[in-house]
């Protein structure tokens, strides 16, 4: 499991963008951002990548900072409160993980919302306090709440992205997301001499693409190309694709690929929890969905 987290963190390519707001009351902003309703004794070591130093966050504050920067504010508030379960899951495992390390998880610094500051944090702090010490578990552990952006129709399996099966991350049903995200497909174009590169491949004018292996959610696991074999995660991370559900064809000089979906597509997708939320479905009933067999815990300290 240890293992398996630390290549998530890598291949997920997005890591955890950390707002942190330790004034309740912005002097610039006329309206008062509300208060988390419980503050937990339990802390995070943050590592700020930036500043080279670590900073011991209270844990609800985290969270706070981990929906802003995983999820957009103008979600419904019932995927920003499943994202915060997630989160909260995410990080009380990093916290149990890293005891004999120096830090918890690191960080990148953002501020994106400018006049929208205080109408989305009192959004996200609304999702956290209604979720309050709220996370996963899963036979007396804490989950591994992997999430990703957009799925392609379906989740993925964890065994087929990180070769570990996990039973609550197994692959179900997203129909949601081509709804809601107007990026669910699209094209991404590379130069031959790029793409041969990148791949660490000769060069040729002429281009061949076999699929070898698809998964059940029709993303590829393997592929050849000009005959020589890749993995379909070989090929996403190599050209930092969207997504491995991809068709690649050549025109003249160029490399199309077309694209569903967004992510590794294990565990919750974002815009599929956005989208069950606008037909009515709580936070519960969408951790449920993508992380079926888990239980709702409250977090004692």
């Amino acid at each position: 499991m240890r293992k398996m987290l630390i290549i998530a963190v890598v291949l997920i390519g997005i890591p955890f963008l950390i707002v942190i707001f330790f004034d309740n009351q912005k002097s610039d902003y006329k309206e008062k951002v509300i208060e988390l309703d419980y503050v937990s004794n339990v802390m995070v070591r943050v590592k700020r990548v930036s500043l080279d130093r670590i900073d011991n966050v209270r844990l609800e504050e985290y969270v706070v900072g981990a929906v802003s920067g995983e999820m957009p504010a103008s979600f419904e508030i019932e995927a920003l409160k499943a994202q915060a379960v997630a989160s909260r899951s995410y990080v009380l495992k990093k916290i149990n993980d890293n005891k004999n390390n120096s830090y918890d998880v690191d960080d990148e610094l953002k501020d994106k919302w400018k006049d929208n500051y205080t109408t989305y944090i009192n959004k996200v702090r609304e999702a956290v306090n209604e979720t309050s010490m709220e996370y996963l578990e899963y036979n007396g552990s804490i989950a591994n709440t992997m999430f990703f952006s957009t799925s392609n129709g379906y989740t993925e399996d964890s065994v087929v992205v990180f070769s570990e099966d996990i039973p609550y991350l197994k692959s179900v049903d997203s129909e949601w997301d081509s709804d809601v995200n107007s990026n669910f497909l699209y094209s991404e174009s590379f130069s031959l001499k790029d793409f041969y590169e990148e791949l660490g491949l000769d060069y040729s004018k002429n281009l061949n693409v076999d699929i070898l292996e698809r998964s059940s959610s029709n993303r590829i696991v393997k592929l050849k190309i000009n005959g020589v074999e890749f993995s379909g995660r070989d090929v996403y991370n190599k050209l930092k694709i969207r997504s491995t559900d991809f068709t690649v064809v050549q025109d003249g000089d160029n490399v199309i690929f077309k694209t569903k979906g967004y992510g590794h597509g294990v565990g919750m997708s974002q815009y599929g929890a956005l989208g069950m939320a606008r037909e009515g479905y709580n936070y519960k009933e969408i951790l449920s969905h993508y992380y079926n067999g888990t239980n709702l815990k409250k977090y004692e300290n």
